[in-house]
């Protein structure tokens, strides 16, 4: 799971989007190529924000990435770009926050249409697309459905575990001394009966 990019921008009366501030994580990139995937990863933002209509939401995946936007209704819009695997859940999670501490940070709208591209400082959107590398740790509801997941490894260990531990037992009824005839008899009875829930 990946995060590549985080943008801010501001989508106006006319349609036209203002990115106002971005961060990128290019690492797994080539050197070469990271000025042109930054550029190209900013054009996407801007036309997805330019295509949704105020109020909406949506994802969008192009090959391999996965393009989450938002447009609030006072304008200002978040896009997200990751890899398939990353949780969509978490994504929008993400950039509702990054939207609320923007403007937070940045109330004035006045202020956010009298800058220039990447003009105004949002340090907290690198500080984001670094902490939101994994998923698990970001998000408490996908950490408690991490847990939920293990849970249910651990139990089905565990069954898996009796079911072998039963066939040991099979050999312990058979070797034993101290049972019956009577109670090796019921056992292997039981056993027959019960041999549907074996197949589980």
């Amino acid at each position: 799971m990946k995060l590549f990019s985080l943008s801010i921008l501001l989508k106006d009366d006319n349609g036209k989007v203002l990115n106002l501030c971005s961060a990128h994580d290019l690492s797994s990139f080539g050197y070469f190529q990271t000025s042109s995937v930054r550029e190209f990863m900013d054009f996407t933002s801007k036309i997805l924000v330019e295509r949704t209509p105020l109020g909406q939401k949506m994802s969008v995946a192009e090959k391999e990435y996965i393009c989450h936007v938002s447009v609030r209704g006072d304008c200002l819009a978040s896009v997200l770009i990751a890899d398939h695997e990353y949780p969509e859940t978490v994504g929008f999670t993400l950039i509702r926050k990054v939207m609320t501490e923007f403007s937070t940070r940045f109330p004035s709208v006045h202020e956010w249409r009298n800058v220039k591209p990447q003009g105004l400082r949002f340090p907290e959107l690198e500080k984001y697309l670094i902490s939101y590398q994994d998923p698990k740790s970001a998000d408490a509801l996908t950490k408690l459905q991490s847990d939920v997941d293990e849970t249910k490894a651990v139990m089905h260990n565990t069954l898996e575990q009796i079911l072998n531990r039963g066939e040991k037992l099979d050999d312990l009824v058979t070797q034993s001394e101290e049972l019956t005839l009577q109670a090796k008899s019921f056992y292997l009875t039981a056993k027959k009966t019960n041999q549907c829930c074996l197949l589980l």
